[in-house]
Formats: C-alpha cells, structure tokens, sequence
C-alpha cells in the first residue's frame, strides 16, 4: 500500500466508484439469474447475497482505498478536535 490516502474529493469519488461498481455487479447478477429463467424478485435477492463476499474479492484494491481514504479522514478529524479542545481550555495548539 505505497500510494498515498485519498482526500476530500478523492474519497468521495473511490466511495461513489465502489458503491456503483457494488450496484453494478447486483445489476449484473439479478440479470443473469434472470435470463437463466430465475424470477426476478428471487434473482435480485440472490444477487444481493452472492455479490457481497464476490464484491469482497474482485474489487479489494479500491475497498482499499476507501478504507485508507476513511481512516486519513478519522485521523484528520481527530487531530482538529484535540486542537480545538485545547484551544477552549486556553492551552497553545501545538500545530
């Protein structure tokens, strides 16, 4: 994992491409169990359940992503509301 978190626009972007890409591979299923004759409120079930552990495995890199991309942004937040608490108490931020 060499390249560096996302941030701001960037992981907007990785979380909007992997929930469509999510979306997508749902699509996908539903209408090929459709096609293969499954109704379609049970191929859309089905697809939900088996694109979950398929999404897992065929998309890992940009899960990766915004999995940094959100840890960066917790660790950014984190940074702000200690400078913040420290102001309220009268301390000097250190930053």
């Amino acid at each position: 994992m060499s390249a560096p978190p996302p941030a701001g626009s960037a992981l907007v972007r990785d979380v909007a491409a992997y929930s469509l890409a999510r979306l997508g591979l749902v699509g996908l299923l539903t209408l090929l169990l459709v096609l293969a004759g499954v109704p379609l409120l049970v191929a859309a079930l089905l697809a939900l359940v088996v694109a979950l552990p398929l999404s897992l495995v065929l998309m890992r890199s940009l899960r990766l992503r915004v999995a940094a991309g959100l840890h960066a942004a917790r660790a950014r937040r984190r940074v702000e509301r200690a400078r913040l608490r420290d102001q309220l108490r009268g301390e000097p931020s250190s930053g």
